[in-house]
């Protein structure tokens, strides 16, 4: 299907649907409205919370407290040298802004940073690049970072994502954007960066535009190393819904480029990413560019048709059974394959088993068409967040903590992760989050319960400390990807990269994997370990590291461990919204980028008089904090 049409042609394919949903009005234009079950289940927590106005609700009374003689505050203010940047240790701070005052209201707005992205230059590993959602401008956007010294000192970058050519919504001059974000970096072997940012209008339901359209672009540094990116940006896909009819979405991409010297498809670039039709379905597309991020081919599907999709919850099929994935993420092979691995939500599952599938699809014709998905593993997703953490926010999974207390309410969810060994190129390593692994099954009292009425997980045993917990499990391909060690192991049976004794009964999520030029496997996660994490909900980064892929050993990434986001306050004071994942990169050494919450969060003082600067505690207790992104340079274990 190609989707870079006009809203004549929109409607045209969702006829049927948009008959019976009327032509204006600030309810027709509710994007998110129109979702079924399935579909906002599987939506991305940034699309989610953007087009939901989360974050920017009513909230309890929050006490202030003025900032007293010698209080630190050097996330703020600007230390005699000039700088912004906060370290603790040797994790370094990546966005060299300064933290805005926000009305209480509004926190996170203005402020936040989290989804982070990192890419190393692989003809110069020093050249490093990052970036991030970012909400300094109040609405989240795309914002990145660049180094010259492998991640020792950072300066910050804006790509130039105000407006875009307005060719393809309606003829005019300029489609500018509200909201942008899920960004990702990446190099190729010319010393060029690439940033990929998806945009969006958000229609009559916010705003009094009722444009809603969506898009997703590539801009690229030309041998700047990611200080600057060329305008405007070169459009991927982009999705015409000036009208303001709220048919569908483009959510959730992923980029890569073939960056191996000697590839069958050196330098191409390849973006997929989720596409929610009005009918109900939510199909995987990609596209290529073969001349450095200049053009884009037209869209094809990724997620095609297999015996593996049993279960199409009576909806259309256009591109065949698999009509509901998401989160798919590229990746290429030093023979010029490409590779993308995805959620599937189409399985078959029966009594109160609620378990699905990772699948991956291969090309070997650069993204030109893609055989038959594979199965990867399948995996249980987290629980469901109003059944285990006080009924807050439906819709949403999260990582409830052990015990009575219900503050980690921010939304979360397991998915892939992986690559191919660069020194053998028929071995793949995927990632998988999954709640039943083989730390948390029956035998320690965590059992699958069904679903919940939002469609989201149930397990027994949630808060019961040592009976659920997420891992993080590997599959491996020894075969260019026909088969995995997953596809046919259950996950109870299947081996995790959390291997150190303090792991085996905690949580682990929102991993990232790479593979060093030597053939090691790296992964960065969230983890619960350290401390009271279980029960406080505090999380750290974790690095793990394999040179066979079974056995893994784990290094502590953050020199402290992190509170709870308060950012994005639901009417408890918990941080609803965190992102989505992680980064890293490891070509050598290992770079992961995460969101992180120790810098405390700053507002006006209250009252009439001089403005002064205040800490605050939510209704929760705790204290507000900031969002940003951090890395390290850590020797892979």
């Amino acid at each position: 299907m190609k989707v870079r049409v006009t809203a004549a042609v929109v409607f045209l394919l969702t006829a049927s649907l948009l008959a019976g949903l009327g032509g204006g009005g600030a309810e027709a234009a509710s994007l998110y409205s129109r979702l079924n079950k399935i579909q906002k289940r599987i939506l991305s927590g940034f699309a989610t919370m953007e087009l939901t106005r989360q974050g920017a609700r009513s909230q309890a009374p929050q006490r202030f407290t003025p900032l007293g003689p010698g209080t630190s505050a050097a996330n703020y203010y600007p230390s005699a040298s000039g700088d912004c940047p906060v370290h603790y240790g040797s994790n370094l701070k990546v966005n060299q802004n300064c933290l805005n005052l926000t009305d209480s209201d509004l926190q996170g707005r203005g402020q936040a940073q989290n989804e982070t992205s990192i890419a190393q230059d692989p003809m110069n590993p020093r050249h490093i690049v990052a970036s991030w959602n970012d909400y300094r401008r109040g609405d989240g956007n795309c914002f990145g970072s660049y180094s010259l010294n492998n991640g020792a000192k950072w300066s910050d970058m804006l790509p130039p994502m105000g407006f875009t050519r307005g060719t393809n919504f309606g003829g005019v001059a300029r489609q500018y954007w509200e909201a942008g974000g899920d960004t990702v970096v990446a190099w190729d072997t010319k010393g060029n960066a690439y940033f990929q940012c998806m945009v969006f209008q958000r229609g009559l339901a916010v705003t009094n535009n009722p444009d809603a359209s969506s898009a997703i672009y590539v801009l690229r540094s030309t041998k700047n190393q990611g200080a600057s990116y060329n305008f405007p940006a070169r459009p991927v896909v982009e999705l015409n819904d000036v009208a303001g009819t709220g048919c569908c979405l483009l959510d959730k991409p992923y980029m890569t480029v073939d960056n191996t010297a000697g590839s069958a498809f050196q330098d191409r670039v390849y973006v997929t990413w989720t596409f929610f039709d009005g009918d109900g379905t939510a199909y995987i597309f990609g596209a290529y560019s073969s001349d450095y991020g200049e053009t884009f081919s037209a869209p094809v599907v990724v997620s095609t048709d297999s015996n593996l999709c049993t279960n199409s919850y009576g909806l259309p099929t256009p591109h065949g059974r698999c009509n509901e994935n998401q989160f798919s993420q590229p990746f290429t092979g030093p023979d010029g394959a490409l590779y993308v691995v995805w959620t599937n939500y189409n399985n078959t599952v029966t009594g109160s088993d609620n378990r699905n599938q990772m699948l991956l699809a291969k090309s070997t014709n650069g993204g030109a068409s893609f055989g038959a998905p594979v199965k990867v593993s399948d995996f249980y997703d987290l629980p469901d967040c109003p059944t285990y953490q006080g009924g807050q926010d439906p819709g949403r999974a999260c990582m409830p903590e052990k015990g009575s207390q219900m503050n980690s309410v921010y939304r979360a969810s397991n998915y892939s992760s992986g690559g191919v060994n660069p020194t053998n190129g028929q071995q793949i390593a995927i990632t998988v989050g999954s709640y039943i692994n083989k730390n948390s099954n029956e035998t320690n009292g965590c059992t699958p319960d069904g679903l919940a009425g939002d469609g989201q997980n149930k397990f027994i045993g949630v808060k019961t400390a040592g009976a659920c917990n997420n891992k993080i499990m590997v599959s491996v391909s020894n075969d260019g990807g026909a088969t995995f060690t997953g596809g046919s192991t259950d996950p109870r049976a299947m081996p995790v990269v959390n291997q150190a004794p303090g792991q085996a009964l905690t949580d682990q999520w929102w991993q990232w994997a790479a593979f060093t030029k030597g053939g090691k496997l790296a992964v960065s996660y969230l983890d619960r370990q350290y401390g009271d994490g279980e029960t406080s909900g505090r999380t750290d980064i974790s690095l793990s590291g394999s040179s066979n892929l079974s056995t893994f050993a784990v290094v502590r990434v953050t020199t402290g461990s992190m509170p709870l986001p308060t950012q994005f306050p639901n009417a408890q004071g918990n941080g609803t919204f965190y992102g989505d994942y992680t980064g890293l990169a490891a070509l050598d050494s290992a770079h992961p980028a995460w969101m992180d919450t120790r810098d405390v969060d700053l507002f006006k003082c209250p009252g009439s008089g001089p403005p002064s600067v205040c800490t605050a505690l939510s209704a929760n207790g705790q204290l507000t904090n900031d969002q940003d992104t951090f890395t390290d340079t850590v020797a892979v274990p």
